[in-house]
């Protein structure tokens, strides 16, 4: 279902609780809302006024892709850069990584299983975008 987006601070700067695999009608919502927005390549539970740690991105296929409970393990070759959000009215500043490795759950027939990934480039900083999301991080 396509939701509202949330520009509302107090919601945003919350840090988003640990899903689980009932939380599957949320990553429906963030696909189907990120879907129907004009250039919006990302989007984390929060953003739909939800506080679990639920994302989606789109790759370069447009192919969406959930992850939940997504943490940066590490980052190489930083570097700062200007990003904007769908949330948010102003840009901002920030230092993102070219290549991270990132830990989360995939949803698997109904039940989660863990995942590492290596990602790099402009999905790398999405998924990093949508991780601060998720601590309630304020870009």
């Amino acid at each position: 279902m396509i939701k509202e987006l949330v520009k509302d601070e107090a919601i945003l700067s919350q840090v988003c609780e640990k899903a689980t695999p009932a939380d599957a009608d949320i990553a429906q919502d963030l696909i189907d809302t990120a879907s129907s927005l004009e250039d919006c390549s990302c989007l984390a539970a929060n953003q739909i006024g939800v506080t679990k740690a639920v994302v989606v991105y789109f790759d370069d296929d447009e192919e969406a892709h959930v992850l939940y409970n997504p943490k940066v393990l590490m980052g190489i070759r930083p570097s700062r850069t200007v990003e904007g959000c769908m949330t948010r009215d102003e840009y901002s500043k920030v230092t993102r990584y070219a290549k991270i490795k990132v830990s989360y759950d995939e949803l698997v027939d109904g039940e989660f299983v863990a995942r590492r990934r290596d990602y790099t480039g402009w999905i790398a900083q999405m998924i990093q975008h949508m991780c601060d999301h998720c601590k309630g991080k304020l870009v």
